[in-house]
């Protein structure tokens, strides 16, 4: 039986096999030719490296190697380290006994060593101008004394001179006593920035607050 033989028709048909044929030998080609490329590339760096290397031989005997330095540890953090050991070295202590470093006096007032009496004095008639104020109302003990001594470190840092610490009278506190009284006396004796404090005047919160001076520090 022969063959049909081809006419017109089929011809057309047979048109987007030859194409797709055609793409692909296509694309068969341009892969071929870029492996080509990439090896031609690779030969091209290693004669380079070669050549600029030059001959390469063995090295003979301990006195011939070298030994690379093992690397060198990671930075610390010194001033982290630092930061850290001056906030332990300020930490404040409840265990710290205040009494005796308070002036015997109705106010109970304190100032440092080589600090006058003229200095309190003023301090209660008011000379020195409040400048800011700390309210430790609602703090439970160890929020209020890290309040504090951030408030402290700040204030002198910034160059005030003159701080109230408000801590209430202790109305609300169970037996009407003044819980942070006490403690904010002790706390501040701590802190070195502080000179000097006093019991507030009526205007200023009386026995629910004390008036401090602070050392010269930075001006702002």
């Amino acid at each position: 039986m022969k063959p049909a033989p081809l006419t017109a028709h089929s011809l057309q048909a047979l048109q987007p096999l030859r194409r797709a044929l055609a793409a692909q030998q296509a694309q068969a080609a341009e892969r071929a030719a870029a492996e080509r490329a990439a090896a031609a590339a690779a030969a091209r760096e290693r004669q380079l490296f070669a050549h600029s290397v030059g001959p390469v031989h063995t090295l003979k005997g301990e006195a011939n190697r070298h030994h690379s330095a093992p690397p060198a540890p990671s930075p610390r953090p010194l001033q982290h380290e630092l930061d850290i050991a001056r906030v332990l070295q300020e930490a404040m202590s409840d265990e710290f006994d205040v009494s005796t470093l308070l002036d015997v006096d109705d106010q109970l007032s304190f100032r440092r060593p080589g600090i006058g009496l003229d200095v309190t004095r003023k301090l209660r008639a008011g000379t020195w101008s409040i400048q800011r104020q700390l309210d430790l109302h609602g703090l439970r003990r160890d929020e209020a004394r890290e309040a504090l001594g951030q408030f402290i470190r700040l204030a002198h840092r910034t160059g005030l001179r003159c701080v109230r610490i408000v801590h209430g009278k202790g109305l609300g506190s169970p037996g009407k006593q003044p819980v942070l009284k006490g403690r904010v006396q002790s706390w501040l004796v701590q802190k070195k920035e502080v000179l000097a404090f006093v019991q507030a005047r009526p205007a200023d919160g009386g026995a629910g607050a004390l008036v401090v001076l602070l050392a010269p520090g930075r001006q702002r």
